[in-house]
């Protein structure tokens, strides 16, 4: 049987070209507890670079990305699911170097399968998606430390995937939502998530000498790292809590101790790809219903396989804001 996917092949020249193709499912798709026909996917940073060939995410092509899909249970060994099941993959190796949900269809091991929880569609489950599902790890982890008494909590990226989907999150909760954002144009849409004071990326990016900054947040959620992670350490409160999951920015983290050892601040590392499969269903459960964003259904666009090339070059410049669901089936 053949299905309709997205592959990306690398041309002998080192170069590397997309398009839509019809590959025959048997000899494409590697071997699996689950076969699911995908209904929807997303378009994360990974996949952006995954689709440019970016052997860091992907080391053979040809490929399909897609580290999310949402679909529906075609064929099962597994005894843990059944056929006509909905069901959601996000994590692990999908998208990577196992053909993702930019296709029709997937077979992955059923350890990477989570059942769609009550109170979401496959098409919401997909507005979250990863990013979505980093953003619950790193307000749970945050919120374990950090109440909503303590002060104000600030979002960095907060136009993003994750930054967006984080500040609506803990706007839910309750707590003061602070934002950072290079995007002047989208004030607005971060207030109407729930940001009650934006900031300019500017004021965040600068390098600073002192080894500390006036103390101004409680708590923090970086999604970019680098000098604005950096920075970010050196406000925080005394007990204070960060919680670091990208990269964007920058991989390096220079600064002192002193925020460590002075006012015992907390930095939290973030991994959404590698997040426990045995934790994952509860999870699921809280993005459903406490951590469910009052205005999901205003948070994202959505595409066709075919526009997804268009949406790679966009978010690779920063161009998108909140999340980009991609109708597959």
């Amino acid at each position: 049987m053949n299905y309709k996917a997205i592959v990306v092949r690398e041309l002998p020249d080192g170069t590397f070209t997309h398009s839509i193709e019809f590959p025959e499912l048997e000899s494409f798709l590697p071997a699996g507890d689950v076969l699911i026909r995908v209904q929807y996917s997303s378009l994360n940073y990974k996949d952006a670079l995954s689709f440019n060939g970016n052997k860091g995410v992907t080391k053979k092509y040809p490929h399909t990305p897609g580290i999310d899909a949402a679909g529906i249970v075609e064929e099962s060994s597994s005894l843990l699911f059944t056929k006509g099941q909905e069901v959601i993959v996000t994590g692990f190796d999908l998208g990577m170097n196992t053909p993702g949900g930019m296709g029709e269809f997937i077979r992955v091991p059923a350890e990477w399968v989570v059942p769609l929880p009550e109170g979401l569609s496959l098409h919401e489950a997909m507005i979250i998606g990863t990013a979505g599902f980093t953003a619950a790890i790193s307000v749970k982890k945050l919120a374990a430390q950090c109440d909503i008494s303590s002060g104000p909590v600030v979002v960095s990226g907060a136009t993003g995937g994750v930054g967006s989907m984080t500040v609506a999150m803990l706007a839910k909760l309750g707590y003061e939502v602070h934002a950072i954002s290079g995007k002047e144009t989208e004030h607005d849409f971060l207030k109407s998530l729930g940001a009650s004071v934006i900031y300019s990326r500017d004021e965040f990016q600068q390098i600073q000498a002192k080894p500390l900054l006036p103390s101004r947040f409680a708590g923090a959620i970086d999604t970019v790292g680098g000098e604005i992670l950096v920075n970010l350490i050196k406000s925080v409160k005394q007990e204070g809590v960060v919680t670091t999951c990208g990269s964007v920015s920058s991989i390096a983290l220079n600064l002192t101790v002193f925020p460590f050892i002075l006012r015992a601040v907390s930095l939290l590392g973030i991994s959404a790809q590698n997040y426990p499969a045995e934790q994952r269903p509860s999870l699921w459960k809280l993005l459903a219903t406490d951590f469910k964003p009052e205005n999901l259904l205003k948070m994202y666009s959505e595409i066709q396989l075919e526009q997804v090339p268009i949406a790679v070059e966009q978010i690779l410049k920063g161009q998108l804001k909140g999340r980009t669901v991609i109708t597959v089936s």
